[in-house]
């Protein structure tokens, strides 16, 4: 099989964002056990909030349709969920919603369908961001994602990590680095066609 492909995203835009600086840490590991890694700033794809009038008046915006075309060219993903409000960024949930839009080329939910995703979540609370994960959670294994069992997370991020953006704690950079790997092994022993 050749080497998989990982989209990798957190649902935070903020500069110096604790779950960007997560998902670096993930998607270093998902590099070493062999898969292309491509990591996606969704600053990069700015996106209205979903609206079916929107849609129907002017169709896909151009950032969502290309989001989509990128995602579908991938095997798995590595998401790092902040939490606001014990759940899902508004970002991310908003993203999801453009993505997973049926279009000309693309059957609804088709940048999802049957891929693997590895969960994340650093928050500066005692939990980390499980509320977040078990929202999160819930939207992907509905539109058809298999979700690697488990939570990986981050409490009391603001302490965290080192200035070189380093996990302090050794268990927890080893969880990380395991959810990096295990998306890996997952998407080698799916059979043919998942």
């Amino acid at each position: 099989m050749s080497a998989p492909r990982i989209a990798a995203f957190a649902g935070s835009t903020r500069t110096g964002s604790w779950n960007g600086t997560l998902l670096k840490l993930a998607a270093t590991a998902a590099r070493e056990a062999g898969a292309e890694v491509t990591e996606i700033d969704l600053r990069d794809y700015p996106l209205p909030i979903f609206s079916q009038d929107l849609e129907a008046d002017e169709g896909a915006p151009a950032s969502a349709v290309a989001l989509k075309e990128l995602l579908t060219k991938h095997d798995g993903l590595l998401i790092a969920s902040p939490e606001y409000n014990t759940s899902i960024t508004p970002l991310l949930k908003n993203t999801i919603d453009w993505v997973s839009r049926p279009d000309d080329h693309h059957p609804g939910g088709a940048a999802f369908k049957d891929k693997v995703a590895g969960l994340m979540s650093a928050s500066p609370g005692r939990f980390g961001g499980v509320l977040s994960q078990t929202h999160l959670r819930s939207i992907l294994t509905a539109i058809g994602i298999v979700v690697v069992p488990g939570l990986v997370t981050v409490p009391e991020a603001a302490s965290a990590f080192d200035d070189e953006g380093r996990l302090t704690d050794d268990r927890t950079r080893a969880s990380v680095e395991r959810l990096g790997r295990r998306v890996v092994e997952l998407i080698r022993g799916r059979p043919a066609g998942l």
